[in-house]
């Protein structure tokens, strides 16, 4: 069974930081894999993406500069992280991590942003920003 588990959400003060993580099956490994968002009443938005390998980070042009995406493998894990800081009251929501084992290297600068790109899905982790 392939998983993807996220923690690190919680409730932060505007400007402060938070930095999630997300547990995958080792499998993840080659698949490109990102991070969403939801508020209530809103539609799942990208935060940020890395391609197969861990490689060309991408990011929304609302939390770039303040969120930084990495990876990182351990023997039978892959982790992916996102690291927020500079945190706003707009960047509450449920936060999700996703893997896309379609990605390639022509497609993966439009479809990285897309719901529909991603098979797998984690259950989420809460991000609450207050003033």
């Amino acid at each position: 069974l392939m998983t993807l588990t996220e923690s690190g959400g919680g409730s932060v003060q505007a400007g402060g930081s938070l930095k999630l993580s997300c547990v995958a099956s080792l499998e993840f490994r080659a698949y490109c894999m990102g991070w969403f968002r939801q508020a209530p009443g809103s539609q799942r938005e990208g935060v940020a993406s890395v391609y197969r390998g861990g490689h060309s980070p991408v990011y929304s042009d609302s939390v770039k500069g303040r969120f930084t995406i990495s990876r990182d493998m351990a023997e039978k894990t892959v982790t992916l992280f996102l690291e927020m800081s500079s945190l706003k009251l707009e960047d509450s929501g449920m936060y999700y991590c996703a893997a896309d084992s379609r990605c390639d290297g022509v497609t993966y600068g439009y479809r990285w942003n897309r719901t529909s790109s991603y098979d797998d899905w984690g259950q989420g982790t809460q991000v609450s920003v207050s003033s």
